[in-house]
Formats: C-alpha cells, sequence, structure tokens
C-alpha cells in the first residue's frame, strides 16, 4: 500500500479534517495532526484490517528551538506483513514551566515503552497515561533535558565536574 491509500484510509475512518497537513512530497511522507487526535489515527493504524502497522520503530523528539516554540514527535510505524511504512508527526509547543505532552501509545505497542521514555528523558517532552514516565538513560537526579536546543549542562554532578569550557582533545597532544 502507497502513502496516497494510506491517508485515504485514515480519512475514511477518521474524516478529512483529522489531519493538519499531509506532505506527501517530502522524500519521506508524512502526516502532520494535533496531539489530542493521536490516540485515535494510532489506533486505526494499528487496528484497520488494511493498514496493520504492527510495528512502532522509532519514535524521535526534534527541538525546533526557543525562538520557533515548538517541539516535534516523529513515529516511525511499519508493517511487517504487508511490506508499507508510514510516519506520522505531532508538533507540540515547547511550553514555559510545564513540560510539553503528547498521549503515550505504549498500550498499542511495547516498543513505544522505551522509545518515549528516551524522548522524555532527552528533550522533556511528557507523554500522559504511559505506566513508567521516568528516566531511562540519565539518572533520575539529572537537571535539563540534553537534546533541548537552549540546554544548560550542569557543572558538577554528584561532585565530579561535568562541564569543561576549555575542551581539550581527548587523546592528548599526540593525537595533534
Amino acid at each position: 500500500m502507497v502513502f496516497s491509500e494510506i491517508v485515504s484510509v485514515l480519512e475514511e475512518a477518521l474524516g478529512e479534517d483529522a489531519f493538519v497537513s499531509v506532505n506527501a512530497n517530502a522524500i519521506q511522507p508524512f502526516v502532520e495532526i494535533e496531539a489530542f487526535s493521536l490516540r485515535k489515527v494510532c489506533q486505526v493504524l494499528f487496528e484497520d484490517e488494511r493498514l496493520y502497522f504492527d510495528y512502532l520503530a522509532c519514535v524521535t523528539g526534534i527541538d525546533n528551538g526557543p525562538e520557533n516554540g515548538s517541539m516535534e514527535v516523529i513515529y516511525h510505524f511499519n508493517s511487517i506483513p504487508f511490506g508499507h511504512g508510514f510516519i506520522l508527526k505531532v508538533v507540540v509547543e515547547r511550553g514555559g514551566e510545564a513540560l510539553p505532552s503528547v498521549p503515550t501509545v505504549s498500550d498499542l505497542w511495547r516498543t513505544a515503552d522505551w522509545h518515549e521514555r528516551e524522548v522524555f528523558d532527552l528533550f522533556g517532552i511528557r507523554f500522559e497515561g504511559h505506566q513508567d514516565m521516568r528516566r531511562i538513560l540519565l539518572p533520575a537526579d539529572w537537571e535539563g533535558y540534553p537534546l533541548r536546543k537552549d540546554y544548560q549542562e550542569q557543572e558538577y554532578y554528584h561532585g565530579i565536574k561535568v562541564r569543561y569550557e576549555d575542551r581539550e582533545d581527548p587523546a592528548g597532544p599526540a593525537s595533534q
């Protein structure tokens, strides 16, 4: 099944206004949706027997920077039996004090469990309804979200200096 056919099945199930935009001309075509419709769209992707996206290959976070005021969550789906793929994008506001959030899909695809935790850990995007929304790569008491464009690394972590102003080549002068 090609991209336009997948979009047609989604429009049939959810209505033509289910999408913010459809970008069929991108190198990897994608559909952008609002965060509040993520669950409905994902249920159709998983449950519709014409689509049957049984594998969530990747969930990626993107920080568009404070000047743009938005972040993205990108989902890459595959149907192993049918051999087709689909990309879904959700754009959220960066927010001020409150972290941006989208609904979890970890109950539909088990792989989302760790993917969502990784996006949370590195970008600070929460996945509402996730059963274990805690850091997965960094220590629980780490400050901030390292892949945000405005991230300021802490100078010390438990007495260990982690920020160096003048970074030296770790291989030493012999490598120069």
